[in-house]
């Protein structure tokens, strides 16, 4: 092995970053001259294009890219030539400096350029066009730079990438080492994007023990929220402290003891015995947001139902065959009957629930009851858990729909502006896609509800739950529960035309899809894994365009089972971005992590953020890159409500791009076309309802790539076990109150 070296030079370009471990492969410029580049590999995440490297590391050779450097750590250092220090600047590293502004800044000072910002910045207005306004920003910018580079050489050396590094920094300020040396499980509750994981691993490095109480406290509480990340509302005693005691690798009697105290802590965890999915009584813990939440919930569904008062009052005594005959003059259609039923139910019940599949007349059952209340001067509110499902139900009820955030006004740190105390002002509240609606978002709506107005939630039961925990809908629908529900199950004849109703119905029920003869559901059969998620690029971005004349950024989707492997959602959103968006000299891009995003990127967020836009971003929103500006270091997305959202260039990691998503993150949206790469390589997520929710999400066409095999497994497999929840026990009175 050859030795040691060190290698001073300018990061000149990323051409490759995984940001899962690190590895990056770059070209850097060593200042000799003659504008050659050089390849360095190995650990540079959150290093940019712009900035001095000092690198440690060893020399050696690759048989096709020739010389090259392997990167063992690296420190940034200040460039001391005039064109190191342009470059640096106009890399967009100091907020307020771009190209253009580089450049006459070094202009007017030259070599002094770094000393002048540093120690006398108020020099800065001597630059041609540089105010007052500009000058305070460029040092605010400045000092904040070197007091994160302070916390990143720190926090670089107990393995913390440079992005969570920021995060620390903008969460603690000057306290940031003092929290992560003395404090660092607080990070994992504290910062976004650190899980146990990453603050257990700065825990060790600033030495505290394996088997303190502080850390076996911390590993419980991960397991728990990552059992809610899961879906579930709880866990089971004996599976929490198994799970704890195989990811901290403690004894079991520590693990024991602690979840004890936690449960002593109000704000630990809560304990209590419920029925369990078998019926059979189990010892559930919670996280306490997560027990609160799932007590008032079905607390405030059971005070709307008692409630005597009736915000609708005239439905009571209403003469329904007359009112029905008027609403088929008016629409044009007559109601079967058991649409009659549900729309009975929804205006003399004070909640009541409405399900069923796709050309089952859902959507025309609630414009029904929409207009008989209309006409009855009831003031109705629409709204439905994701921006695209908010504008369906606008476009079919004729009125104005929002989504459930927007309607609550929810507030930075997700408390809403509608609440018991100040209820929504309205006689109606429908809620579309309720099967999106998970326990902590259905809660803050049911809370909104004021008490004799009416509540219609509509799903379809079948899709996927929530990408949050809790099985809210299917747990409204448990039988011998209070709810008054009503499940369309009669295919109207119009769309029994339709091959993706026809198959979504087949799939539900156990039967493959038809898959050849049909004008709007294909099957490319593919057996190998890598070969489908091509061939999937290749229908998305080229074929469904070219034959159906969609635009693939617009109105066509690929919906992968899961993220990861060649035909997962994150191979073939790179794929796909070169495809649909590819690097252009004139498309101003910006690299983040392993990812690049350009103007024109379709993106979705991934994170809940209540900070952002008028009402909070929230995870799943879509939307495209509409403006990338290096000197302001912000991009702009507009999302699917028509909001135009600021990013700084150090959140972009709350981005993904948004070419591919898998069927989780799908539901509540719908496309004109979708593409469904089912692989064999998927086998463990393979499951009826993920196949049904993906093709459900269709409008006009679906295209299946993939093997038979998979698409049959995907059939056959009924989703195992329900969530851990007790919504439905609550609900139908089978556990007292706490």
């Amino acid at each position: 092995m050859s030795q040691q070296a060190v290698l001073e030079a300018v990061l000149e370009r990323i051409t490759y970053a995984n940001e899962e471990n690190g590895y990056t492969v770059a070209r850097v410029d060593t200042g000799r001259g003659g504008g050659d580049l050089l390849t360095v590999v190995g650990s540079l995440l959150g290093a940019q294009p712009g900035e001095s490297l000092r690198m440690e590391g060893r020399w050696g050779s690759h048989p096709q890219f020739g010389r090259q450097f392997t990167v063992e750590n690296y420190t940034t250092v200040l460039p001391a030539t005039i064109q190191g220090i342009r470059r640096y600047l106009g890399s967009g590293l100091i907020k307020g400096i771009g190209p253009r502004i580089a450049d006459r800044i070094t202009e007017h000072f030259g070599t002094d350029t770094l000393d002048v910002i540093e120690q006398q910045p108020g020099r800065l207005v001597e630059v041609p066009g540089l105010g007052p306004k500009r000058t305070k920003m460029i040092a605010a910018a400045w000092e904040e730079q070197k007091a994160i580079k302070e916390v990143m050489v720190f926090l670089q050396g107990v393995g913390v990438s440079t992005s969570i590094a920021v995060r620390i920094y903008k969460k603690y300020g000057d306290a940031s080492i003092s929290v992560v040396r003395n404090e660092p499980y607080r990070l994992a509750a504290d910062v976004w994007g650190i899980g146990f994981l990453t603050a257990d691993r700065i825990a060790q490095s600033v030495g505290i023990p394996h088997d303190s109480p502080e850390r076996v406290k911390a590993g419980l509480q991960y397991a728990l929220s990552q059992s809610t990340d899961q879906g579930h509302c709880y866990l089971p005693e004996e599976r929490l402290i198994a799970d704890a005691v195989k990811l901290l690798q403690v004894d079991t009697g520590l693990v024991i003891d602690c979840l004890g105290e936690l449960a002593a802590d109000e704000e630990g965890v809560v304990r209590e015995s419920v029925p369990g999915p078998d019926g059979e009584p189990v010892t559930a813990v919670y996280l306490v947001p997560f027990h609160r939440a799932e007590l008032s919930l079905a607390g405030q569904l059971r005070r709307l139902l008692r409630t005597e008062e009736d915000r609708l009052p005239a439905f009571r005594s209403v003469d329904w065959e007359k009112a029905l005959t008027w609403l088929a003059r008016r629409t044009g259609a007559e109601l079967a009957p058991e649409q009659r039923e549900a729309v009975r139910l929804a205006l003399t019940e004070k909640v009541a629930v409405l399900t069923g599949g796709p050309g089952c007349g859902k959507s025309f059952t609630v414009r029904s009851v929409v207009e008989l209340a209309r006409a009855k001067k009831a003031k109705v509110v629409l709204a439905a858990p994701t921006g695209r499902a908010a504008k369906r139900l606008s476009e079919l009820t004729g009125a104005e729909a929002g989504t459930v955030h927007r309607l609550l006004e929810l507030k930075p740190g997700g408390d809403a502006a509608y609440d018991k105390d100040r209820p929504l002002e309205a006689d109606l509240v429908v809620v579309d896609e309720a099967s999106m609606l998970d326990l902590l978002l259905a809660n803050k709506l049911i809370k909104a509800v004021a008490p004799g107005a009416h509540l219609l939630l509509v799903g379809d039961v079948d899709q996927l739950p929530s990408v949050g925990a809790g099985e809210v809908l299917r747990d409204l629908l448990a039988e011998g529960g209070p709810v008054p529900a009503v499940r369309l199950t009669r295919i109207f004849r119009q769309a029994q035309q339709s091959g993706v109703v026809t198959n979504a119905h087949r799939i539900n029920s156990g039967a493959p899809p038809i898959t050849q003869g049909l004008a709007d559901f294909f099957l490319f059969a593919e057996d190998d894994t890598e070969e489908a998620g091509r061939l999937t690029v290749d229908v998305a971005a080229r074929r469904i365009p070219a034959k159906f004349g969609l635009d693939p950024r617009r109105d066509v989707q690929v919906l992968a089972p899961m993220h990861r492997g060649p035909a997962g959602a994150g191979t073939l959103n790179g794929l796909l971005q070169q495809a649909i968006t590819p690097a252009r000299p004139d498309v101003p891009e910006r690299r983040f992590g392993g990812r690049v995003f350009r103007v024109g990127d379709k993106v979705t967020q991934i994170r809940n953020n209540y900070e952002k836009g008028e009402n909070g971003v929230f995870n799943g929103t879509v939307g495209v890159v509409t403006d990338l500006n290096v000197e302001e270091q912000r991009l702009t997305v507009r999302t699917d409500e028509d909001e135009e959202v600021p990013y700084d260039f150090d959140e972009l990691d709350e981005l993904a791009h948004a070419y591919a998503v898998t069927i989780h993150r799908s539901q509540g949206s719908e496309y004109p076309a979708v593409v469904i790469p089912v692989t064999t390589g998927a086998w463990m997520m393979l499951q009826r309802n993920l196949l049904y929710t993906a093709v459900t999400r269709a409008k006009r066409l679906v295209v299946l790539v993939g093997s038979r095999k998979a698409l049959g497994q995907a059939v056959r497999t009924v989703s195992a076990g329900r969530r851990c929840t007790a919504l439905d026990h609550r609900l139908s009175g089978g556990i007292r109150d706490a």
